[in-house]
């Protein structure tokens, strides 16, 4: 299916059009807050692998559930070098059918990985920190949308911690 369009700015008022992509690659990233450990987390792994994905023709959109005061305090300080965007009122997140679910949160915390990917976080810097207004039931997805505007896969997350794995993001990013 082609990628549903849209219309926003970044987190410094920079315009992004879906449309002004085309002819590049796009993972789109819907993740949850700005003060996520887990999100900033994968942020993290994001920005040690965009210069590679740009060089292969690949640009990353990462959109977070969050006003941007917020995610200037919280994800903004990782200075990421591809658009960061807040949704707070989960209008793009519409737009993709992101879903939120208290029962796939709680099968998160009843996972017996989520331990090693909050430690993890926290080696890294990123502390589990509640982000006030929050929507703490919001799951993540992740798209990769081809050089045509096509979403040549669409990844809902099963739990928070599920995300699409960096050797299939890897594969697309490369043109396999």
């Amino acid at each position: 299916m082609i990628a549903p369009a849209f219309r926003t700015v970044d987190l410094y008022g920079n315009p992004i059009s879906l449309e002004s992509y085309r002819g590049r690659k796009v993972l789109l990233a819907f993740l949850r807050f700005s003060a996520c450990a887990v999100c900033n987390l994968r942020v993290h792994h994001f920005i040690g692998r965009y210069s590679e994905w740009q060089r292969q023709g690949m640009d990353v959109i990462a959109i977070f559930e969050s006003p941007e005061e917020n995610m200037r305090r919280y994800v903004g300080a990782q200075n990421a070098p591809f658009p960061l965007v807040a949704d707070p009122q989960a209008h793009l997140y519409d737009l993709y059918g992101v879903e939120t679910s208290e029962e796939k949160l709680q099968a998160t915390m009843a996972d017996a990985n989520t331990k090693s990917f909050v430690a993890e976080a926290a080696a890294a810097g990123y502390a589990l920190t509640p982000e006030e207004g929050s929507n703490f039931n919001r799951i993540p997805a992740d798209f990769l949308i081809n050089e045509r505007g096509i979403v040549r896969l669409a990844h809902y997350s099963s739990i928070v911690t599920d995300h699409l794995s960096f050797t299939v993001i890897d594969s697309f990013a490369a043109g396999e």
